[in-house]
């Protein structure tokens, strides 16, 4: 499972059961923050899930700002019940805004869309990774 966790909304992606795709799943509200951490457990243990794997937005020169910070803050409330797994993710609302885009998806319509894509990216770009 993968969280793309912004200051409005938290897009989700889980991935199918060979651990091989990343499938969007839902946009969770941040605000009340203690509703969205308990629907974020609730989806992770409907799912059987073991592992969260939390977008951090590194600077470009690869150093935590505030958001990052914002963002290891906020994945330190599952560290009890899951294990944690930070991933760069850099420029992926980009990409996600691109991808969108390729499939004549108006984004800017639909903000959601774009967090739940960020998430599936984070998640690919792990699950891609420790394949190798």
């Amino acid at each position: 499972m993968s969280l793309d966790v912004g200051t409005k909304r938290i897009g989700v992606a889980i991935s199918d059961f060979l651990h091989i795709i990343a499938i969007g799943n839902c946009v969770v509200q941040r605000n009340p923050e203690e509703e969205a951490i308990e629907k974020i457990k609730k989806i992770a243990y409907e799912n059987n899930i073991k592992t969260i794997v939390v977008g951090v937005p590194l600077n470009m020169d690869g150093s935590e700002g505030a958001q990052a910070n914002d963002c290891i803050w906020f994945a330190n409330n599952f560290k009890k019940y899951f294990e944690i797994i930070f991933e760069d993710e850099r420029l992926t609302s980009m990409q996600a805004e691109e991808n969108l885009k390729a499939r004549k998806i108006d984004f800017r319509k639909h903000k959601e869309l774009v967090d739940i894509e960020s998430a599936c990216i984070i998640l690919e770009q792990y699950l891609s990774r420790v394949k190798k």
